[in-house]
């Protein structure tokens, strides 16, 4: 780490690239939290709309609120890895710039990880509409999940995570474009034993926007199969099985 690490506070990393429609409500939704010992990083991914001044207001008003500003469009990865770079907090949180928290998100997931003492934790959430509306008030998600049981059900939401690097240990995202989420998480369950838990509760509101990378099913589908092949390098017999998992799931998941 290149920061001294600040014990119990937790650092959240949100990416920035033309937010300005959702931004505010994703950086209230932190500043309501009942949890208050947090700082939020926010990069800024070089947006062309009024992302960065919408996130300055923010930041004269609260010191806890952060701003970088990468000087070239870097995609997601390398925002986190900025973020988390400049990371102060044992615990590293994510949540998207279009995503929601309900106010009791951090405390009730910290609760359920110091008492059990869980490195890697997730959450179930709800999907909402561009305009807030939801449409599925649950997605829930298996209450264990290890290497195995995560290459057959990627269904991790990044806003969901919490992890203890007190546990863990430092970490990066690999630089891929698209689902160095689900990538982190394997890399860390693959290299460290890390074991995931996910709490039984609905605490984050995940935006299905039209046209986002998260909402691309054929790209999720190429996403997923770049993932078992190059990045896990999983032989393809393994790849094959595994990937037919994750369909079955995913198709699970919207009945």
């Amino acid at each position: 780490m290149s920061v001294e690490m600040q014990l119990n506070l937790v650092s959240i990393i949100t990416p920035v690239y033309n937010a300005e429609r959702f931004i505010s409500e994703t950086i209230d939704s932190v500043t309501n939290q009942n949890y208050q010992d947090w700082e939020l990083i926010l990069v800024n991914d070089c947006s062309s709309d009024n992302s960065v001044k919408i996130v300055e207001d923010y930041v004269a008003k609260d010191a806890r609120i952060k701003l970088i500003n990468l000087k070239e469009n870097s995609g997601a990865a390398v925002a986190r890895n900025a973020g988390i770079e400049a990371a102060r907090g044992q615990y590293i949180a994510f949540v998207d710039s279009d995503d929601c928290w309900a106010p009791s998100k951090l405390m009730d997931q910290l609760d359920f990880m110091q008492s059990q003492h869980i490195a890697f934790s997730y959450t179930n959430f709800a999907l909402v509409s561009e305009s807030g509306v939801v449409v599925k008030d649950a997605v829930k998600l298996p209450l264990k999940l290890d290497y195995s049981g995560l290459l057959k059900n990627t269904a991790i939401a990044c806003s969901t995570v919490v992890i203890d690097r007190m546990q863990t240990g430092d970490f990066r995202m690999p630089l891929v474009r698209k689902g160095q989420d689900t990538a982190t998480w394997l890399k860390l369950m693959r290299e460290r034993q890390v074991v995931a838990y996910g709490l039984d509760k609905v605490l984050n509101y995940y935006r299905q926007v039209e046209g986002s990378i998260s909402s691309d099913r054929i790209g999720a589908l190429k996403r997923t199969w770049n993932t078992y092949r190059n990045l896990e390098k999983l032989p393809l017999p393994k790849a094959v099985y595994y990937f037919a998992h994750y369909i079955l799931q995913a198709i699970l998941r919207r009945l």
